[in-house]
């Protein structure tokens, strides 16, 4: 049966290695939507950072963003919901952090009624942290400052550390504060409150139009898409994923350099 919704991550599975959305892709994309599917971005990013996406795709696409804590509209720029880790939590994850992981740098991700509220800090570090991408837009403020408000991540850094060396030792010290993941292998973990993932952001938004996970394809590389990959009636990992990622799929495709989401979306619309 044709999916009825077509949920995708975005860094590492519809962008290319150049963070481009390719003609092949971006044209399948527009014929799922044409013929009255829902296409949703599930992704890892804050708000702020689903708009070069939408200008890519030439339409906006509801978003689940920060691995499944916010939902976010961008034809409207309003965010719908967010599920937050309160300022207790925060600062049981951030002893439990600097003790584990020694020379950790902290950061958290807030969000306002849009994805550039200028009343809400978006994101805030402490002193020193090294962004893990190759566009900071932190602003480092106290670590009392960083743990004073809710927040719908926590991110924990350590440049030069391998992300799942982190998770695996982490996970031997938190249990209800949160839930840990990463989208990246270089030093990066993020934790995002106890039960939310891609997965419920998802179902989130498929459960008021009536579908059904098994009516639902999702797309993903890393250890963060692994909830939506078995949760989906279809969870297709790209050529280039992660382990994690594959052992939870029912299929995987080509990469994301050779339009793996188009090659498997155009069984049904070409």
């Amino acid at each position: 049966m044709t999916p009825l919704l077509i949920a995708t991550d975005v860094d590492g599975t519809l962008l290319d290695d150049d963070e481009n959305v390719s003609p092949r892709t971006r044209s399948v994309v527009r014929a799922v939507v044409d013929a009255g599917a829902q296409f949703v971005l599930a992704t890892g990013r804050p708000p702020r950072w689903v708009q070069p996406v939408v200008d890519q795709l030439g339409f906006a696409p509801m978003a689940v963003c920060a691995n499944g804590a916010v939902i976010y509209d961008p034809s409207e720029d309003r965010i719908i919901s967010a599920r937050t880790l309160s300022a207790d939590v925060l600062a049981a994850l951030a002893e439990i952090a600097t003790r584990v992981i020694p020379g950790a740098g902290l950061a958290v991700e807030r969000v306002g009624r849009s994805a550039h509220d200028a009343a809400t800090p978006q994101f805030v570090s402490s002193p020193g942290y090294e962004h893990a991408w190759l566009n900071p837009d932190n602003t480092e403020v106290s670590i009392d400052d960083l743990l004073s408000a809710p927040a719908v991540k926590l991110l924990i850094r350590k440049s030069g550390a391998r992300s799942a060396d982190m998770a695996a030792e982490l996970a031997k010290h938190i249990g209800v504060e949160g839930d840990i993941t990463y989208s990246t292998n270089n030093g990066l973990i993020e934790i995002v409150p106890l039960g939310i993932s891609k997965a419920t952001g998802i179902d989130e938004l498929a459960r008021p139009l009536g579908i059904e996970a098994a009516d639902v394809v999702t797309f993903g590389d890393m250890p963060n898409d692994v909830p939506m990959l078995r949760w989906a009636g279809l969870g297709v990992a790209m050529g280039n994923a992660h382990p994690d990622a594959v052992a939870a799929a029912d299929e995987v495709t080509a990469t994301n350099a050779e339009d793996g989401v188009a090659r498997v979306l155009e069984r049904w619309w070409l």
